[in-house]
């Protein structure tokens, strides 16, 4: 066992690379959900796992589970999670640092009575990146993974229910081996913040306070196709120029608001010839805030702000809603155990909301939960050169660890 505070944070680092470099794409960190590289990732978690004198099953979903009893028998349980899946070519912390950081702190505490049960899950699911639908494990943990999310398929028309069958594993029984224990009271992630807020206030650590509700829409801008150079300026309806209007509203709209974040993040221009004006434009727009009634009014605003750009160079726009999440508060006794944990380990952890999904936000629908963040180094996430400090690892380490010995199911 690692006596020093350098050297557990930088186990926890090494065993991070060392899981980066199982990967369904060579020269490159990509595993998917249910691939090959998800069967070698669980064959070394496993292996730590008993390292630790800890027994792992895996779930008909594919996550690994782990649990850490009482000494008494009959006590509530503790979900410590994250999750082992990546996005395409990415780095080695997004989800991996969460399970690891978790397994650290079981290790530590081998010999310590606590008064509950510690349930480790490293979900097998999170980014969406094989069905471009994401949470598939952590929604089967509470029990909201449908018939209808079992038929989606991949590129290759295989489907949810059909990769975990291949897989070995059985869609008929995730009822069963999925779900959270009855008994549970409450869940905690561990995770880099994935963005810049932490490095630019030099911080180590955030409480999560809620993840930010998302709207996303798709926009078509439609004027009139027609000759570049014999289309007088003032004759043309350029559907170009009303989207690229309408896209810096957009920017300067957000820019005036401080837990706003208003996105164009695909614009595609038709016919798409040098030599002829664009008569239909597509864009997307996702909006955030960590609250719902300020992204409605944010997203009525931008829309409304689209109609007047398009009728101001003799065009249209239609928006279609793509997908809508709700805010998700954490559970406020939660988020002050959190403070005060690392508070007595002589850290400031900030409070702050995150801008991005996390399993969290599923499993809040079922159990009090909350999250940690740690800083990200540039803010850089989703992205080979992904780091962490010791300091930040160890920070995280010790407030989860002083979080476990404080925390009773009653409070």
């Amino acid at each position: 066992m690692p006596t020093t505070t350098t050297t557990r944070a930088a186990r926890i680092i090494a065993r991070c690379r060392e899981l980066a470099q199982i990967s369904d794409v060579r020269g490159q960190t990509t595993r998917l959900f249910l691939s090959p590289a998800t069967r070698d990732a669980h064959t070394l978690l496993q292996w730590w796992f008993r390292h630790a004198g800890l027994d792992s099953r895996i779930d008909d979903t594919g996550s690994l589970r782990v649990t850490r009893p009482s000494r008494k028998p009959i006590a509530p349980t503790l979900i410590l999670f994250s999750h082992i899946d990546t996005v395409p070519n990415a780095g080695a912390f997004d989800g991996p640092l969460g399970v690891l950081i978790a397994l650290a702190a079981i290790e530590e505490l081998h010999q310590t009575p606590l008064p509950f049960h510690i349930e480790l899950i490293a979900f097998s699911e999170e980014e969406g990146a094989r069905f471009s639908f994401p949470f598939i494990s952590s929604l089967a943990a509470i029990g909201k993974l449908t018939e209808a999310d079992l038929a989606r398929t991949d590129a290759n028309g295989v489907s949810i229910a059909q990769a975990i069958t291949d897989f070995g594993l059985s869609p008929a029984h995730i009822a069963d081996t999925c779900a959270l224990p009855a008994n549970t009271f409450a869940a905690i992630e561990v995770h880099i913040e994935q963005g810049p807020v932490l490095e630019a206030d030099d911080a180590s650590l955030a409480v999560v306070e809620a993840i930010v509700g998302q709207s996303r829409f798709a926009l078509t801008f439609t004027g009139h196709a027609n000759h570049a150079g014999t289309t007088p300026m003032a004759l043309r309806h350029d559907a170009l120029v009303a989207a690229s209007n309408w896209i810096v509203e957009v920017e300067r709209y957000a820019a005036n608001y401080k837990q706003l974040v208003a996105t164009v993040g695909r614009i595609e221009a038709l016919p798409g010839a040098i030599n002829i004006v664009p008569g239909t434009v597509h864009v997307t727009l996702d909006v955030r805030h960590p609250r719902d009634e300020s992204r409605h009014a944010a997203v009525a605003h931008l829309l409304t702000k689209a109609e007047a750009a398009a009728k101001h160079y003799g065009c249209s726009v239609s928006a279609t809603l793509i997908s809508e999440q709700k805010a998700v508060p954490m559970d406020r006794a939660l988020t002050v155990h959190l403070h005060q944990a690392a508070e007595r380990t002589g850290h400031d952890a900030k409070s702050m909301f995150s801008g991005a999904g996390h399993d969290a936000m599923i499993l809040a629908q079922a159990v009090p939960t909350s999250m940690l963040f740690l800083r990200s180094p540039g803010g850089l996430s989703h992205h080979p050169n992904e780091s962490v400090r010791e300091e930040d690892v160890e920070a995280a380490l010790a407030t989860l660890l002083n979080l476990l010995l404080h925390l009773h199911p009653h409070t």
